[in-house]
């Protein structure tokens, strides 16, 4: 099935699609300020910079603003649309707009856009589970010499109260990339075994880290992404990376937040309580990123 047999096209004059793109950039800026100012620096935030750094991602690709599929761009003046021209997957179109080439860059990325899909769908289509109190990042620390940990930042706890909570708790991740930086101590620990291969069967939408992931998603998506929806799914992670660190066993007062007490009754209620409240913003978002999908024929 060819893309243009899923997506209606349709096109966009310069005025609309420029003011669009300059509120992209302006947001873009807006959510990448401090981890640019910090880099230009040579400073480090455990918190902030997780985006950047867990998924290597580099803070220009998100000015780059895309309608996504099936949207022609037009311009009376040729020269606004000539750089759009000569980027990978866009051709000129018949009327002398520019558009993404949804074919060529589903035959490029055809098998990562497919594994994607299946996830998305797959997580989308079960209930969010609360009950796992953010103890991936217990885990990650379990029984580990300071001198291994990946943040410079003291236990709040300290190493055999921390110990002491991950062998109080049933720890249930459901993420492979989360249970695959647990300590080889944590690992039998935890009552699954997730695997990249069981990913599609263990993924759940109560998951942080799956919410933090829908930004990796819509970069996968690349230029077939709104840039409107790629931003909502930054804003999110960024969101969800400091609840993350805050229930965290990590003291994170310094850094300026509140921690999260999981190991108190008050705590446990108010981590699930976010956690509910980010699985009902992400699955929106979810949605999006699974038509944008099924757009390409997926």
């Amino acid at each position: 099935m060819t893309v243009t047999a899923v997506v209606e096209a349709r096109a966009l004059p310069a005025p609309e699609w420029l003011a669009r793109e300059s509120r992209h950039r302006e947001r873009a800026l807006e959510l990448t300020r401090a981890h640019r100012e910090r880099r230009s620096r040579g400073e480090k935030h455990p918190v902030e910079d997780f985006l950047f750094d867990y998924y290597a991602l580099r803070a220009g690709r998100l000015d780059r603003w895309h309608p996504g599929t099936g949207v022609t761009l037009l311009a009376h003046d040729d020269e606004l649309l000539a750089g759009r021209a000569g980027w990978r997957w866009h051709v000129r179109t018949s009327d002398g707009g520019v558009r993404l080439d949804a074919d060529a860059f589903v035959a490029d990325r055809g098998p990562a856009l497919r594994q994607l899909l299946t996830v998305l769908r797959a997580t989308a289509a079960r209930p969010a589970h609360l009950g796992c109190l953010g103890l991936h990042e217990w885990a990650m620390v379990y029984r580990q010499p300071e001198a291994e940990r990946r943040h410079d930042l003291p236990l709040r706890l300290g190493p055999e109260g921390t110990d002491a909570v991950v062998e109080g708790h049933p720890v249930r991740c459901t993420h492979f990339d989360a249970f695959r930086f647990f300590t080889p101590a944590a690992r039998p620990v935890n009552r699954l075994q997730p695997t990249r291969e069981n990913q599609p069967e263990l993924e759940q939408p109560g998951c942080l880290h799956a919410n933090m992931d829908l930004m990796r998603a819509a970069l996968t998506l690349g230029p077939a992404c709104p840039g409107e929806l790629l931003l909502d799914c930054v804003a999110l992670a960024r969101d969800i990376r400091v609840l993350d660190m805050r229930a965290s066993p990590y003291d994170v007062t310094s850094l300026g937040h509140r921690p999260v007490a999981i190991e108190t009754a008050e705590g446990r209620a108010e981590y699930v309580a976010a956690q509910r409240a980010f699985a009902e913003r992400s699955a929106p978002l979810r949605e999006r990123l699974v038509a944008v999908g099924e757009g390409l024929g997926l």
